[in-house]
């Protein structure tokens, strides 16, 4: 039997993520496993007059090419890729592969390598999303893979991905209008502050954000959403910060991560386990080694960790702060080829300040 919420799912993504308008080309990016959102997307592209292109990933095909490959195909940019990042007018990636750690043993180094190379794209994808030429959106179709990663049964897991994404409302799109309206306030108080202290357990760490915006994440390039992010100034970020989340990038995890700055840089980073891979991608560029985010989780219907970066970033009073390129509409400057998300669990024995006031303790906002 078809789960309505897939369908429900589609048209908010097209029409609302998305905004998908007519004589638009389309593409859908997407692991097999999620043909039912897939085939549902497409019909609702189809419906809006657009130009659907689908790029559909086969299991074990980038592991394959990984492993195998020589230096120079590791360097290697598609035509196609660079003509798709110039010409799109809106991309969907939808996530929900057959096996999530199927990158673990793949040597860092290569994978380093590969990042590298495609940075040229990836800076001109974040440009293209920023100026508005290219509407993008990413969101998880629900596999038993990912749901095994979150120790939930697979009906669990739909349940938790749908939930997280209103789709059991009758109109999901109502429901993220509210919470872009509620996510407003807070942006327009964010965007007085100067700087910004992050004081936990094994944490002291600072920041600047004066001149800089503040974005309010309400569903239309991450789904489900909820969060608030700026770049912080590139040599800013002073003191230490400790993660007792995993940091998970590119199907590998980090465990137990801690990070020293100085003058806006990560000078040491160490790992109880994937030291080696987090510092391999840290030395991917210049860039990689410094903060292109720092964002609040606001979606208080995610409450617990699932080794989803794209749900365990958006838990509703955690931080996030991300290594690597900015995203250029906060004003960041930053330009790397990686953007590693690593989730801090502020719930509990933490205080945010700003301008050296408490703003945020143990996860829950003065102003929220």
């Amino acid at each position: 039997m078809a789960d309505i919420r897939v369908e429900r799912l589609a048209k908010v993504l097209v029409n609302y993520s998305l905004g998908v308008k007519p004589r638009q080309w389309v593409r859908i990016e997407s692991a097999a496993l999620a043909a039912d959102l897939v085939g549902a997307a497409l019909v609702e592209i189809t419906k809006a007059g657009a130009y659907p292109l689908t790029r559909i990933s086969l299991p074990g095909l980038a592991f394959q090419f990984q492993r195998l490959a020589n230096e120079d195909q590791l360097r290697f940019v598609s035509p196609a890729a660079k003509l798709e990042t110039e010409k799109l007018d809106a991309s969907l990636s939808i996530w929900g592969g057959n096996n999530t750690k199927e990158s673990t043993n793949l040597d860092p180094k290569k994978l380093a390598i590969s990042r590298a190379a495609g940075r040229p794209i990836f800076n001109r994808f974040l440009k293209r999303i920023a100026d508005g030429s290219l509407h993008w959106c990413g969101t998880q179709f629900p596999t038993e893979a990912s749901a095994q990663d979150a120790e939930m049964a697979l009906v669990e897991y739909q349940d938790f991905v749908y939930g997280a994404g209103k789709l059991d409302e009758e109109d999901p799109v109502a429901e993220w209008r509210k919470v872009s309206a509620r996510q407003a306030k807070l942006v327009r108080f964010l965007s007085t502050l100067k700087t910004v202290r992050i004081v936990g357990l094994d944490t002291d760490l600072s920041f600047r954000v004066g001149g800089r915006k503040w974005i309010n994440c309400d569903g239309h390039e991450n789904f489900p959403d909820g969060e608030i992010f700026t770049g912080p100034v590139e040599d800013s970020a002073e003191g230490h910060i400790r993660y007792s989340f995993p940091a998970n990038y590119g199907g590998k995890e980090v465990e137990n991560v801690r990070l020293v700055f100085n003058r806006g840089r990560v000078v040491e980073a160490k790992a109880d386990k994937g030291e080696e891979f987090l510092n391999s991608m840290l030395d991917t560029d210049p860039g990689a080694r410094h903060v292109g985010e720092l964002a609040f989780g606001t979606n208080y219907s995610i409450k617990r960790f699932t080794k989803n970066t794209l749900f365990d970033e958006k838990i509703g009073g955690t931080m996030h702060i991300a290594l690597g390129a900015s995203l250029p509409e906060s004003g960041g400057r930053n330009k790397s080829a990686i953007h590693w998300d690593m989730v801090c669990d502020t719930r509990k024995g933490f205080t945010v300040y700003g301008d050296g006031k408490p703003i945020m303790k143990d996860g829950k906002h003065s102003r929220f």
